[in-house]
């Protein structure tokens, strides 16, 4: 018998427990199986719809919701006890750091654009002028866009370059937004220096300081670049770090006239090499040229970069051209020759634009060609001076060291 009331007691507690809670869930979180979740009270025993209690935009169920558009959580009387934040994207939940007003009365995100194809899940405890706490729970999502651009980035993340080195990204689509776009990309650098952006064209931007880097130097690029709409309905897609570091300092000077290259380490002259330079019908171009691939062979063909003859065949095809690093967009490069005779080196300029150094067919170690790729960089500037050519074009390779630091930072769409 004794058994049986004690079952009995607690039947009736479980009961008293169960309706204690289902009372307090009622007035806190308000646990009605309704996604609004939450009653709330404005005065006793008078339940208030939730939406008018705690307001939260974008409204619940919110679909295709813009990123420009506001996220914020708003009480008209009373205060907010806590609010969270969730944003799921890409199958990873983070949390949205925002902050609630002095007053207690509003909440809103640090960032205030909102992530794309992302749902976002929003939480909140408010209590109310007599006390009360009410509690709301909403979702919504954002808009997935049909169109996204990428930027390619040198150089590679973690190489090691040249003093000469200039960050360069190319978009695959015309960038109509550049401010906006220009904002999202950051590059520093240890130890700091000033870096500037300039836009050649729509799609290309550069970052470079006033002058060489230094050996040594840390740089580091931050894209922030996704959800960044770069022109109507277009969004960025990147959202990642890389550095690079700077290695020792090697300039060359090519003096097109005197047929030779004084190659400086450290500012320090290392070697004196004879070279060919552009014949006096196809000139090399004068200005700083940046080093920016690198083969130990490769094939030029004429027809490629407009030399070409009657019968629309290059005045030249070359399939084994030696220890060739490339320094303009347009076709120059700095390779070894072993077609020429010997004698032109140091003494004649007999090439198509380019600057040759004397090599053996398929490359020697022992020449001053292989020696000079060998003790190379991408991101090495190579100066041609006393050439009967114009400056290079600065958007042609990073030959962005032919501007002035005033007119490199006027090409920044960032007043």
């Amino acid at each position: 018998m004794r058994h049986v009331q004690g079952r009995a007691r607690r039947a009736r507690a479980a009961l008293a427990a169960v309706m204690t809670w289902a009372g307090l869930l009622a007035g806190a979180a308000g646990c009605t199986g309704d996604s609004t979740g939450g009653t709330g009270l404005s005065g006793p025993g008078k339940p208030r719809p939730p939406e008018d209690v705690i307001r939260v935009f974008p409204a619940d169920g919110s679909k295709n919701v813009r990123p420009d558009t506001d996220l914020a959580v708003r009480v008209p009387v009373g205060r907010l006890e806590t609010v969270k934040v969730t944003k799921s994207q890409d199958a990873q939940e983070t949390r949205v750091p925002g902050r609630i007003s002095a007053d207690g009365r509003r909440w809103e995100p640090h960032d205030d654009r909102l992530a794309l194809a992302a749902k976002y899940t929003v939480d909140v405890v408010a209590v109310d002028g007599d006390g009360r706490r009410s509690a709301r729970h909403t979702t919504f999502t954002t808009h997935v866009p049909g169109e996204r651009f990428i930027g390619y980035v040198s150089p590679e993340n973690r190489a090691t370059v040249g003093t000469g080195m200039i960050v360069s990204m190319v978009f695959n689509r015309e960038i109509e937004h550049r401010a906006a776009v220009e904002r999202a990309i950051r590059v520093t650098a240890k130890p700091a220096v000033e870096i500037r952006p300039h836009w050649f064209g729509d799609d290309r931007l550069d970052f470079r300081p006033r002058s060489y880097w230094k050996p040594g130097t840390e740089v580091t690029v931050d894209l922030r670049l996704r959800d960044v709409e770069g022109a109507p309905g277009v969004y960025g897609l990147q959202h990642k770090t890389f550095t690079f570091t700077v290695g020792r300092s090697q300039v060359s000077r090519v003096d097109a006239a005197r047929h030779t290259m004084e190659v400086r380490r450290d500012g320090d002259l290392v070697a004196t090499v004879p070279i060919t330079a552009g014949a006096p019908k196809t000139t090399t171009y004068n200005g700083k040229m940046v080093v920016t691939e690198m083969y130990e062979v490769t094939r030029m063909n004429g027809a490629t970069v407009g030399f070409k003859k009657k019968n629309g065949k290059g005045e030249y095809d070359i399939p084994d051209v030696p220890h060739a690093m490339r320094l303009t967009d347009s076709g120059t490069f700095l390779h070894g020759n072993y077609w020429a005779d010997p004698s032109v080196f140091g003494r004649a300029n007999v090439s198509h634009g380019c600057v040759g150094l004397r090599d053996d067919k398929g490359g020697g170690a022992d020449t001053p060609a292989g020696w000079f790729f060998d003790r190379s960089l991408i991101g090495d500037v190579i100066e041609v001076v006393n050439s009967n050519d114009r400056t290079v074009d600065p958007a042609n390779g990073l030959g962005g060291w032919n501007m002035s630091w005033n007119q490199w930072k006027a090409g920044s769409a960032v007043s």
